[in-house]
């Protein structure tokens, strides 16, 4: 494969320009060819390498460091290898040539989500590797698909699976987010995504007509109501400096379906909402929120779920938890500033979560806009190798962390 390396280009981001110009783009993303990049990164690095397919054509790539110690649960290193699509008229160049410019900046699709992440580890782990190290705990690189559209034929299965169970993770790290500020934002949490469809039904008739019991007024006020929320916690977020917007619930109308012609009442229309609720809510006592919505809204009026995540589980970021111990003294020793916040959306992360695997979500890109699924995403390749720096520092750190009470 073309490097197409400039002349007095570092290596790391020659690579990580070769791996962005790789298609993984939904919804047809190129996955063979992303594992044979892998799987030759493994081999130039001396990991193990598994290939475990989930589903059909959904392969979950992990590249192994094995530790000195195998009693000890592993340090678990997850990144997604597919892209969200693009609108090629929006950007200033090919969102799939990896463009760097005079200034610096490197335009691709996944160039912050999250694509540099998954170099980030690769380079660290090679840095290490060539400096002799060894620790006691096993590094796994987790490299997974379909993220970008719910994980459900990703990392949702593989936690499932024997492989997954055979990694004995014990901790793990994830994507984060861009921080313009000089700091360094690090989720140790995230909100549930419900989506959910409401559905009304009423009196048809002839649009001349005045008819009672409309399936549009009643939907209206459901939808009233819905709104009335959103702004109340819009408000909420707003009004306290000290929240940051994944620790409200917010809700979007999304979708408005319904009637046949402009002449005709329809007898039924539907509207469609996402929720993403703050993981202190009861999500029993939320659900029966929805519920009463509805049942004020008249007769004939219901709602179904498209998507609804009840596991919600925060991450310790207390400083007796060794590994955000850990963590957190690199992040300290480096002079790194931490913001630590709940992700305002969804990221594998939860799956690992649920399945008791703590998990930290963190990108290391500061003095950078956040332009995930955004037109022009970009990133500097001087934030990009300082990510690398970082990684080349917590992984030792993490992968060190003394024997814990459940491994003695």
């Amino acid at each position: 494969m073309a490097s197409k390396r400039r002349e007095g280009e570092h290596p790391s981001v020659t690579l990580f320009r070769q791996y962005l110009r790789i298609r993984t783009v939904q919804p047809e993303p190129d996955y063979g060819a992303a594992v044979a990049f892998l799987e030759e990164r493994a081999c130039q690095l001396g990991l193990g390498c598994q290939k475990v397919e989930v589903a059909a054509g959904r392969v979950v790539t992990v590249l192994t460091w094995p530790g000195t110690n195998p009693r000890l649960s592993s340090l678990l290193l997850n990144s997604h290898t597919d892209v969200v699509p693009v609108f090629k008229e929006h950007w200033s160049h090919d969102p799939f040539e990896a463009f760097k410019d005079a200034d610096g900046y490197i335009y691709g699709r996944g160039a912050q989500d999250m694509k540099c992440v998954s170099i980030q580890y690769l380079e660290a782990v090679r840095r290490l590797k060539a400096e002799g190290h060894h620790f006691p705990r096993t590094i796994h690189l987790t490299f997974v698909p379909d993220e970008e559209i719910g994980g459900h034929q990703g990392m949702e299965l593989f936690v499932k699976r024997p492989e997954f169970q055979a990694l004995r993770a014990g901790f793990a790290l994830d994507e984060g987010l861009a921080n313009p500020t000089d700091a360094f934002t690090v989720f140790y949490s995230e909100r549930s995504p419900w989506w959910v469809q409401v559905t009304s039904t009423g009196k048809p008739g002839h649009g001349s007509r005045f008819i009672e019991d409309t399936a549009a007024e009643k939907l209206h006020k459901v939808v009233s109501s819905i709104l009335a929320f959103r702004e109340k916690e819009r408000q909420r977020l707003q009004s306290d400096p000290q929240l940051k917007q994944g620790a409200v619930t917010s809700v979007n109308l999304t979708k408005l379906e319904g009637g046949v012609a402009y002449n005709v009442v329809p007898a039924t229309m539907s509207a469609s909402f996402d929720f993403r609720v703050a993981p202190d809510v009861d999500l029993k006592a939320f659900e029966e929120q929805l519920q009463g919505w509805c049942q004020a809204a008249g007769e004939g009026v219901t709602f179904e779920f498209a998507q609804k995540w009840t596991e919600p589980r925060v991450t310790s970021t207390d400083d007796s938890d060794p590994w955000w111990a850990a963590f957190s003294g690199v992040c300290k020793d480096m002079n790194l500033t931490l913001e630590p916040e709940i992700f305002p959306a969804a990221t594998d992360s939860r799956y690992l979560r649920a399945v008791g695997v703590p998990a930290l979500g963190f990108s290391p890109m500061n003095h950078t806009p956040v332009l995930l699924h955004d037109h022009d995403e970009r990133l500097h390749e001087a934030v990009f190798l300082h990510g690398i720096d970082i990684y080349t520092r917590l992984l030792p750190a993490l992968a060190s962390v003394p024997t814990l009470p459940s491994e003695s």
